[in-house]
């Protein structure tokens, strides 16, 4: 494949670590750095099969994870020293925490100074399509989610339906502008539709690095009323 998008666009390594910590519900002060270094992993291996081009500083991180996982396997012998070391996951916490009220930070003041870009025309409302009343947050979903989402799809697709079929027949401009046209007609389309009815594996792939990249120019959006639940993309009105 010859198309390429850059992660570090939509989020850093810090981003996929929070990620990960938020969805296992981990004390962000006690790490389980076996675990999250082998999802971290996994969610690398992931994202470098969809050829999205992983900046230097994903692969830092991954090593920074093992460095410490080993650290921590290693036997503390009881002497004064061993204990100046500290916990060898310290400064890594201290750049998760700085990171996220960095984050939270950004988001306040995009608020604040873009008032109404986020909102819909008046004919239009993102709870009505997704069936949600009250006070029952939407909350917009980044790159991570939507690759958790990606991988739950495929798994349960029997790989030997699957055709292969020569990647030169598929057109990421002509992907992009079937999505436009099913998201012009039902304003709001699940993500597991839109790859739903593939019967190739690059088309599947195809399909949601249109999906990325039309994240990306601002044109769609993605929604969750629940964490982890169903995803629904939408075109991105009054932007």
């Amino acid at each position: 494949m010859s198309y390429e998008i850059k992660l570090d666009i939509f989020e850093g390594p810090l981003d996929l670590l929070l990620y990960l910590i938020k969805k296992n519900e981990i004390d962000i002060y006690d790490i389980p750095v076996a675990l999250i270094t082998k999802q971290y992993l996994k969610h690398i291996e992931i994202l470098q099969s969809l050829n999205l081009d992983l900046a230097g500083e994903y692969l830092v991180l991954a090593a920074t994870l093992i460095h410490i996982k080993s650290r921590m396997l290693l036997p503390v012998p009881d002497d004064e020293e061993a204990e100046d070391e500290g916990d060898p996951r310290a400064e890594l916490v201290r750049q998760l925490l700085e990171y996220q009220a960095f984050k939270e930070a950004a988001l306040s003041l995009d608020k604040m100074s873009i008032l109404g870009r986020d909102v819909f025309g008046r004919d239009y409302s993102v709870k009505e399509e997704m069936g949600e009343e009250g006070e029952i947050p939407i909350r917009e979903v980044g790159i991570f989610e939507l690759v958790e989402a990606f991988r739950n799809a495929v798994s349960g697709i029997d790989q030997e339906e699957l055709m292969e079929i020569d990647v030169e027949k598929i057109s990421l401009s002509e992907t992009i502008n079937q999505i436009m046209d099913e998201l012009n007609k039902k304003k709001m389309v699940a993500f597991t539709d839109l790859l739903g009815g593939m019967d190739s594996k690059m088309r599947i792939i195809y399909t949601f690095l249109a999906i990325l990249e039309l994240m990306k120019m601002r044109v769609i959006r993605a929604y969750q009323a629940v964490s982890y639940g169903p995803i629904r993309i939408c075109l991105a009105v009054g932007e």
